[in-house]
């Protein structure tokens, strides 16, 4: 059983002062628990050194699914194809950042993925700023995380510029390059988790500005617009499945702006691949029996407990838990039904006391930065909490 620290939590006044204002759930429960997980040096340091080389073998396995032409395996929209093909090839499409969702690395059992989030993750503020403050409101050393997600951010941001160089570099090539922030409007958590990217960018020395996704101005000659200013580079916080599937005119666009090097887009059009949750079957067939890696396929898996999940499902929805002998243990209901089926072997959680779950997640900025938890029962959806943590 994992071990937990109760901690007082932050007040709603100070949260929405930081901009957190999705701290209660629809049953008007706290989002942030007033528990940290508390793990060891040494889980920490497991945890980093997992999705370093979970990230290695995502770009090997993404390689394979561009030169084997996978992508209708992996549930991707023509549509995105050669924009992502593109996208694949110049470096100058940076992966700007992603989060692993991991079982196991605390309560002794072993790291296991579960999936990449890296296209559109959620629970950036939570990790980077959330937990970091509850450490220090609670009086205790807020350097005792893992957690340079900021930092990290800001670095990567500089490698938009100097690729593969050193980031100290970065005012020596940069020319004034602008990056217009995008999120959906009437979304508060979105648009305050992609304008804290944008500080992010701000402090990385770029300089900025940000419009709602409906406002922005898109010319296959000229490029990505704010009113009459273009942009270099542009960060939308829509998910590029969405796009292709319900902006299919946008997406078509989005493919000529890069062709014709009018802008680059955050997170490049590849992510997708990563994103579904098939690939972690491309991952199986490349790395068999990987000590990190759960057994996937793209068909019920025979005498064992397994979880079918859709390629590009969200918070749990569509999710099955099968037993050893084929019955129904838990699922909820979604909109997903559409997407590609994924079977993937069950893996137990860490649980507490009271019989929730623990899930870690682990952000990806150019390297493992950042740790946080959610918690909930057997399928996490919407309503499970964040949890912080502490190394002792």
């Amino acid at each position: 059983m994992l071990e937990l620290k109760r901690v007082k939590p932050l007040s709603e006044s100070f949260l929405e002062s930081i901009g957190f204002y999705w701290h209660n759930d629809n049953d008007n429960t706290p989002y942030v628990s007033d528990s940290l997980v508390v793990i060891s040096q040494k889980e920490a340091q497991a945890y980093y050194e997992a999705a370093n080389e979970l990230y290695d073998m995502f770009v090997e396995g993404a390689q394979h699914v561009i030169d084997n032409n996978l992508f209708h395996e992996l549930g991707i929209p023509f549509t995105l194809v050669e924009l992502i093909k593109k996208s694949w090839e110049n470096d100058v499409h940076w992966h700007l950042y992603g989060r692993f969702d991991l079982s196991g690395g605390i309560d002794g059992k072993p790291i296991k993925l579960i999936e990449f989030n890296a296209d559109t993750p959620t629970a950036l503020f939570e990790t980077a700023i959330i937990q970091w403050a509850m450490l220090k409101a609670n009086g205790m050393d807020e350097a005792k995380q893992f957690n340079n997600v900021l930092e990290a951010l800001r670095e990567n941001f500089k490698r938009l510029v100097v690729l593969h160089g050193d980031v100290a570099d970065f005012s020596q090539y940069y020319d004034g390059w602008k990056i217009l922030f995008s999120s959906i409007r009437g979304n508060i958590e979105e648009e305050n988790t992609t304008k804290l990217l944008q500080n992010a960018a701000n402090e990385a020395g770029f300089h900025t500005d940000f419009e709602y996704i409906d406002a922005v101005g898109f010319s296959p000659n000229e490029g990505i617009f704010k009113d009459e200013e273009s942009f270099e580079y542009w960060f939308k916080l829509i998910p590029w499945e969405e796009i292709a599937l319900q902006e299919g005119d946008l997406a078509l666009i989005l493919r000529d702006i890069v062709e014709n090097q009018k802008a680059i887009i955050l997170n490049p059009a590849y992510s997708l691949i990563f994103q579904s949750k098939a690939f972690m079957k491309i991952l199986w067939d490349l790395y068999p029996r990987h000590p990190l890696l759960l057994e996937t396929a793209f068909e019920p898996l025979v005498g064992k407990k397994y979880v079918e999940k859709r390629a590009f499902g969200r918070e749990g929805a569509n999710t099955i838990i099968r037993d050893e002998k084929d019955q129904i243990i838990a699922s909820k209901i979604g909109d997903y039904e559409h997407f590609t089926p994924v079977y993937q072997e069950f893996v137990e959680f860490a649980s507490d006391e009271a019989g929730d779950l623990y899930q870690a997640g682990v952000f990806f900025a150019y390297e493992a930065c950042g740790l946080g938890f959610r918690k909930g029962g057997l399928i996490l959806d919407n309503y499970a909490k964040f949890v912080g943590h502490i190394i002792s």
